[in-house]
């Protein structure tokens, strides 16, 4: 790599000893990249400096996936390209592919620019430096491996974020010299695997006499332990063995994987971690809970928010709960697919039998209606999703004078959002948008809401956020709720697929089930599986993580993952592809294998419920609603604090006499034609080539990946990621 950043150190800053605060911990991470090397002499600026890596590196939910943050669940290009949301992304646009050169630019994840800090690796020459300057201070042993084991975590962790994309990235160890000539070719993927394993093993060892006994004291809960190493650690394995990286499917990577992992799951134990789990789990209320709690067993890695303004240095809110909650509350609201919502299990753990995805698990008794899609579901399904008719408490007041129909405050609101139309023309058409939410929601209503990660004052836990007014900062921007990129339930599912990979089935049924038990659902047995015990199980596992895990970002690479839009069947398609680039295990296809109904092909529309025929249109007011204008009662909302089975009951009736569905269409149509238009995921995506941008600011040594035009030299790209 050209070497061009320019690291000048202008003085030391002063070594300000970090409190017990946690805001202070989030201050303190926000920047202090100007010192001499004398500040790792001394504990506290030691200190300090760590902090700033964690400002470089920790994930944020307020941003969509890029070269700076991964996937959080946000609506991005990433979770846009799986079950999740609709409207096409520029991963499975089938009009727009994308390209290295021209047109549509293939994201830039290996981003490398001049400044220093808006730099991928940037990042990289910081930790280096900083383990470097501990490494060569004074301080004691144990000083040096407390801080020098979250340096070594956030180097794995960005390379892992590079890897993933990319196959083989340069290795960069060391502060390179800033001449034109420090050049670092791209390494192969095994070597970067090894050099993320070495740095996470290290990790781990480092933090043990720290964290290895509980965990940090609660002056630095939030910080990276050992057992945040092992976890990405696990994450690691389980990349290097999936069919990805692994087209074989060779053996002994998922053996190594399952062993690894489970030899390592008593020392994140160890570390205090565990599946949140209450005795009075109602409603999946545990698992709901979990996200909102300041700190609990399950955060395994996380990023830590306070209730700050903003406006100042010292403010670093989460906005998913603004992000997420109605328009009415002071929110902007994030629309779920109907896709995912009709596909979602139900109250037995299995899937609707109307969903023909997912062939070898079999499906299950109860009906499925979906004009009442909350009817017996998942107990999760309540804490992913919220619909017309349901509560969603907050602790706040956005009554809008009564405007909404809604109590005086929060602690009683219901979310109504039905719509209606002024035109009947209108109302049959999927491509209208000219209808009207009720409680005056207006334009600004979702058919449905994505409700999960929510601080949902019914759960019993502090509200972490500080509700302003929305003719101030907007109902739930001062949060403090902690986002969690690795959480205990995600441990326990990786090790399940390392287990069923090995083909100790019984023992991957055991951590999968534990997962479960918590949601409330019942575990599963071989059973449940149609035709080989393996991939059925496999089948079962990825499901689970996608219902599990939804809108935590981790859906879009376990479809990379798994090559699920197309089970791996078109790298013939990709210029200059290698034979080795096709799969010779999973018979040649993991969706044919595991059963599953490949992504490339389908379509993902939105659903709404609106005023039954018999109520005519209404007005584009918030007193329109032709519901409420015929004296029309709503029955009680779903109280999730309650049991659900009669007040199910009720809210079906209300449903059946009142609204009908209307599917929307949501991902792309031929605007002349008004034809449907279908995802597709080309095959040269698995691994992504050099940007424009990336390349140019790289000599021609920096090779460019296969099947990706290269831009220094003649032709297209030769950096094969699989190559040894």
């Amino acid at each position: 790599m050209k070497s061009s950043i320019k690291y000048i150190c202008l003085g030391m800053f002063s070594a300000v000893a970090l409190t017990a605060c946690s805001d202070q911990f989030l201050q303190d991470k926000k920047n202090f990249e100007k010192f001499t090397a004398e500040i790792y002499d001394n504990y506290d600026g030691a200190k300090l400096r760590v902090n700033s890596i964690y400002g470089l590196c920790l994930p944020d939910p307020n941003s969509g996936a890029g070269w700076n943050n991964n996937c959080t669940g946000n609506d991005d290009d990433q979770s846009k390209s799986t079950e999740e949301y609709a409207s096409f992304s520029l991963f499975v646009d089938p009009e727009k592919e994308l390209s290295a050169s021209t047109g549509t630019m293939v994201p830039d994840y290996f981003q490398y620019q001049q400044k220093f800090l808006v730099n991928a690796w940037g990042r990289i020459r910081s930790i280096n430096e900083c383990i470097q300057g501990l490494e060569n201070s004074s301080l004691s042993r144990e000083q040096k491996d407390e801080l020098e084991g979250q340096c070594y975590f956030f180097r794995a962790w960005c390379y892992y974020n590079f890897v993933k994309w990319y196959g083989g990235v340069p290795i960069i160890r060391d502060v390179q010299d800033t001449s034109a000539d420090s050049y670092t070719p791209r390494s192969s993927a095994k070597a970067c695997f090894d050099f993320m394993l070495d740095d996470l093993n290290t990790a781990a060892a480092m933090l043990k006499e720290a964290t290895g006994n509980g965990g940090w004291g609660s002056e630095d809960w939030g910080r990276v332990t050992t057992a945040t190493a092992l976890a990405l650690k696990g994450r690691v394995l389980l990349l290097w063995a999936s069919p990805l990286f692994n087209r074989s499917n060779d053996k002994t990577r998922w053996t190594t994987a399952y062993e690894t992992m489970k030899e390592d799951l008593s020392s994140i134990d160890a570390c205090g971690h565990g599946l949140f789990q209450e005795s009075n789990n109602i409603n999946a209320s545990s698992f709901g809970r979990l996200f909102g709690d300041r700190k609990n067993i399950e955060d395994v890695f996380v990023t830590l928010f306070n209730v700050n303004d903003m406006d100042t240095d010292a403010g670093i809110n989460n906005q998913w709960e603004r992000k997420i909650r109605p328009a009415n509350t002071g929110g902007q609201g994030l629309e779920p697919s109907a896709y995912f919502v009709d596909m979602f299990p139900m109250a037995d753990g299995k899937l609707p039998s109307t969903v023909t995805t997912y062939s070898k698990l079999k499906k299950s008794d109860i009906d499925y209606d979906r004009n009442v899609p909350f009817y017996s579901r998942d107990p999760r399904f309540y804490r992913t999703f919220a619909f017309p008719g349901v509560r969603w408490a907050y602790n706040g007041d956005a009554s809008q004078g009564g405007q909404n129909h809604n109590p005086s405050d929060g602690a009683n609101y219901a979310l109504w959002n039905y719509r209606w139309y002024v035109d009947l023309n209108d109302q049959g058409n999927p491509e209208s948008g000219s209808s009207y939410g009720a409680d005056n929601l207006l334009g600004n209503a979702k058919g449905m809401y994505v409700r999960k990660r929510t601080d949902d004052a019914d759960l019993g836990n502090e509200s972490q956020y500080t509700y302003m007014s929305t003719a101030e900062k907007g109902g739930f921007t001062y949060s403090a709720a902690p986002y969690i990129e690795i959480r205990y339930a995600e441990v326990l599912l990786n090790l399940a697929e390392a287990a069923c990979g090995a083909n100790q089935i019984d023992d991957a049924l055991i951590y999968l089930n534990m997962v479960r038990q918590r949601a409330g659902v019942p575990d599963y047995t071989t059973a449940d599986f149609l035709g080989e015990a393996q991939a059925a199980c496999m089948s079962a596992i990825l499901l689970e993580r996608q219902i599990e895990l939804a809108y935590e970002g981790k859906r879009f690479d376990d479809m990379r993952r798994w090559m699920l839009f197309d089970g791996g069947a078109n790298f013939g398609e990709v210029a200059d592809a290698p034979a080795t680039w096709r799969l010779s295990g999973w018979g040649g296809n993991t969706c044919t294998w595991l059963g599953f109904t490949p992504f490339n092909g389908q379509r993902r529309e939105r659903m709404e419920f609106r005023t039954a025929d018999k109520y005519g249109v209404g007005t584009d007011k918030w007193d329109g609603d032709p519901i409420l204008n015929n004296s029309v009662e709503r029955c009680a909302p779903l109280d999730l604090r309650k049991d659900l089975t009669d007040q199910q009951e009720v809210l079906k009736t209300w449903y059946t006499e009142n609204l009908v569905r209307k599917d929307n269409r949501g991902d792309g149509y031929n605007s002349i034609t008004h034809d449907d238009l279908y995802i597709h995921f080309y095959a040269k995506y698995y691994f992504l080539g050099l940007s424009l941008g990336a390349q140019n600011r790289n000599d021609a040594r920096l090779e460019q990946t296969i099947g990706w035009e290269n831009n220094n030299t003649a032709g297209m790209g030769t950096f094969d990621p699989l190559a040894e």
